[in-house]
């Protein structure tokens, strides 16, 4: 059975200024690492018992029959400055399929150069790939909003960036690749039609009660509120939270120098191009808030008070740390086992906190150990420690199976960096078991077979990575 992707295309019919038309750079031997066939089938594809005919399809060598290749421009704020042209420099969208009323991108990532490639190669290398692959997957079986992953594919040919390393293609689904930087490039080339046509477009698509460009924000600002408190909550850092990374959606997209903490620390950072910590785990609330008001100065030309948009744009922005901290201060209550949090919760969730930081205590297994009895690594010896707990046990025990609730929210297993490592040399190598067994784990992420254990075991020292890297 030929594969068929049920194509419902819409995309290319926005103004033709934030996109260009091209076909994916063929490659020269694909082969396939990994299908998500569950996926797939929900997305309406079939015929994809073909493994051959999939690293073709995956790897660009052939476009299937009815798609409608593109890169999409935008631009963005990177690090707090103004690039006024970015877009896809590696990626093309495939196109749309359509599963009810809720549209779904499907894009080729590392598939070659296209106009907006700043003189890259478009490609993308190995280790990259399996990282976005897994780091995405998990994050949905962690029930956090994110891009998906279709399908990942090496290509045969060399990508060369330290040295020469394994190329290979990614393809991820979206409920749209929309971003703040795809309004901001048109806001900035005061392009009044174009972000008209975009903003009707993206209400249509993903906030079809929303009449008016401060209920769009409204919404957007919400899902971005909620979104980077569940980031929050199970210790990962996004890691480059520039405005082109962030989806008008309220899903995670861009796992480039992303991480997930072993030892928690609120200022923790890994991507190696933070070199001032702007994007570390503490500071995510507050950069969100800013992409928030670089995409309400964005919607301002739409509305026709600009005195009277910019007041009610900047009410809804300043609103939006007591949001995060909200959606932020619930998550962590559940991870406690309170399901009826209070404010002055958050004096409890801040004391374990400090606590953790003090004693570099692990942060997924801290959590997942409390509701079995059993005290933390590096806290069991804490007076502190024992202090709190005695507190903690007090606010729990009028609550209703409060183990339950920290059992379906405290992960036991996360794609920890130095495993990721480990499995991307032994990628490199040719062994690719290490891969699909954390693949497999991590479906399954609040529970642990005996097989996967080794997985929730903290880095020793020597196995500790430092720093995460974008996969350009």
């Amino acid at each position: 059975m030929t594969l068929s992707i049920p194509f419902a295309n819409s995309y290319g019919s926005l103004p033709s200024q934030l996109f260009s038309r091209l076909n994916p750079t063929s490659v020269s031997a694909p082969k396939l690492i990994v299908f998500n066939d569950s996926l797939a089938e929900s997305l309406g594809i079939s015929g994809f018992d073909d493994t051959a005919a999939l690293a073709q399809v995956f790897a660009g060598n052939e476009v299937p029959k009815g798609a409608d290749p593109l890169a999409q421009l935008y631009a963005g704020h990177q690090f707090g400055q103004w690039n006024p042209q970015l877009g896809d420099g590696r990626a093309l969208l495939l196109g749309e399929v359509q599963t009810g009323h809720q549209r779904f991108d499907i894009q080729l990532k590392g598939s070659g150069p296209t106009p907006y490639s700043r003189n890259g190669d478009g490609r993308a290398w190995l280790g990259p790939v399996l990282r976005e692959y897994l780091v995405s997957e998990a994050m949905h079986a962690l029930g956090i909003p994110t891009t998906r992953a279709l399908a990942a594919v090496t290509t045969g040919d060399p990508v060369y960036r330290e040295g020469a390393l394994p190329g290979a293609v990614i393809t991820r689904v979206a409920s749209s690749h929309i971003r703040v930087g795809t309004f901001q490039v048109l806001a900035a080339r005061q392009d009044h039609d174009g972000l008209q046509a975009l903003f009707e477009y993206a209400v249509d698509r993903h906030y079809p009660t929303a009449q008016t460009p401060l209920d769009f924000l409204n919404a957007v600002i919400d899902a971005q509120a909620r979104l980077v408190a569940k980031w929050m909550s199970v210790g990962f850092i996004h890691g480059v939270m520039n405005t082109d990374n962030c989806a008008i959606s309220g899903e995670t997209i861009d796992y480039g120098p992303c991480a997930f903490m072993d030892a928690f620390h609120p200022m923790q950072v890994f991507s190696s191009i933070d070199r001032r910590g702007r994007y570390a785990y503490g500071n995510q609330p507050d950069i969100i808030v800013w992409n928030m008001a670089q995409l309400a100065t964005a919607l301002v030309p739409l509305m026709p008070d600009v005195d009277a948009a910019v007041a009610s744009f900047t009410e809804a922005v300043h609103a939006m740390p007591k949001l995060v901290h909200g959606y932020w201060r619930d998550a962590f209550a559940a991870k406690l086992g309170i399901g009826t949090p209070r404010e002055d919760d958050v004096v409890l969730i801040q004391d374990l906190l400090s606590l953790m930081a003090r004693e570099n205590a692990d942060f997924t297994n801290t959590f997942s150990n409390l509701p079995a009895g059993i005290d933390p690594e590096n806290l069991s010896q804490s007076e502190d420690f024992a202090t709190w707990k005695t507190a903690w046990k007090a606010r729990i025990a009028d609550e209703d199976s409060p183990e339950q609730r920290m059992q379906s929210v405290n992960p036991m297993i996360i794609p920890r960096n130095h495993q990721i490592e480990a499995l991307v040399q032994s990628a490199v190598a040719g062994e690719f078991a290490p891969f699909h067994q954390m693949h497999q784990a991590l479906a399954t992420p609040f529970s642990v077979s005996d097989q996967h254990h080794y997985l929730t075991k903290p880095p020793l020292e020597e196995e500790r990575v430092k720093a995460t890297f974008c996969g350009t």
